[in-house]
């Protein structure tokens, strides 16, 4: 489990992050969301223990990063890529890493195979991909085993089969029971694996939810086009639909696609479309994060 229990940074007269709280639970995959600037990869950078909090406090499993007996058994990371010396082999930069884990050498192997990069253990990681360096680094993370990851953009540089690749990795870690704190601008991408939603605006957190609970917020919409909107949107409204315009097109809630159907057959009203709109994560992103 990660716990943000009012983490505040301030730089100076700059308040980065203030009294920031949320939870992310095992099992569960969060999504932790926000325009550049809004304070999230420094609310991560506490959560590490990478950067000192002005007040407030962040807990991995009870207990401070710093207090954690075994770190890298306990909790994985990805918040910058190039972290690898770009004259070491993937190979080299793991093997070091484990040395300082405590972590047996055997789990090298059983990782690069696991990322995508054995074909290319042996090559330096400077001539790596962006797409490779980002497998590197969450092989990394996942050098001890660690039952929490926190992962800030990894499917940055990633061709669509290392994005799949990604979401399967961490639907299965959370399926073992592990806690993923994840951001990522692919809010697309982000909504087909998230569990919960976590939204920082300007250093405050805003939402935390379930995502299916967003969605319920838009889920039933209607988007319908007729010969006569003007005469429709009566008839809905009458039927005691909401209804408003969104370019050609009406948007309705409170009606359901038969309804609209037969009240539009009864006003003698032709459609031209009628269909449920899909919730759109990022829509809902924007929608929250609009001043």
């Amino acid at each position: 489990m990660i716990e943000a229990l009012g983490l505040t940074k301030h730089y100076g007269r700059v308040q980065a992050v203030q009294d920031a709280s949320f939870t992310a639970y095992p099992g569960r995959v969060t999504g932790f969301l926000g325009l550049n600037g809004s304070g999230k990869t420094t609310t991560l950078r506490m959560l590490l223990g990478l950067s000192r909090a002005t007040a407030g406090e962040a807990r991995i499993n009870g207990r401070r990063f710093r207090d954690l007996p075994h770190p890298a058994r306990e909790v994985g990371a990805v918040l910058e890529q190039g972290i690898s010396h770009p004259g070491q082999s993937g190979r080299a930069h793991l093997t070091s890493q484990a040395i300082l884990a405590g972590v047996r050498r055997s789990r090298v192997e059983e990782l690069l195979d696991d990322v995508g990069l054995a074909h290319a253990a042996g090559q330096r990681s400077g001539a790596y991909s962006l797409g490779m360096r980002q497998r590197l680094a969450v092989a990394t993370a996942l050098l001890g085993d660690p039952p929490t990851l926190v992962l800030d953009e990894p499917a940055n540089g990633l061709d669509p089969e290392g994005v799949a690749w990604l979401r399967r990795l961490l639907r299965d870690h959370c399926g073992r029971g592990g806690t993923v704190l994840v951001s990522s601008h692919l809010l697309a991408e982000l909504a087909q694996f998230i569990d919960d939603v976590v939204i920082i605006v300007k250093g405050r957190v805003t939402c935390e939810a379930p995502l299916a609970s967003l969605y319920g917020a838009s889920a039933g919409r209607l988007r319908i086009r007729s010969r006569d909107q003007r005469r429709l949107w009566q008839a809905l409204q009458g039927a005691g639909g909401r209804v408003t315009r969104s370019g050609d097109a009406l948007q309705v809630t409170g009606l359901t696609p038969e309804s609209a159907g037969e009240i539009a057959f009864q006003a003698r009203v032709p459609l031209y479309e009628l269909t449920v709109e899909t919730p759109d994560l990022e829509q809902i992103f924007l929608d929250l994060t609009a001043a």
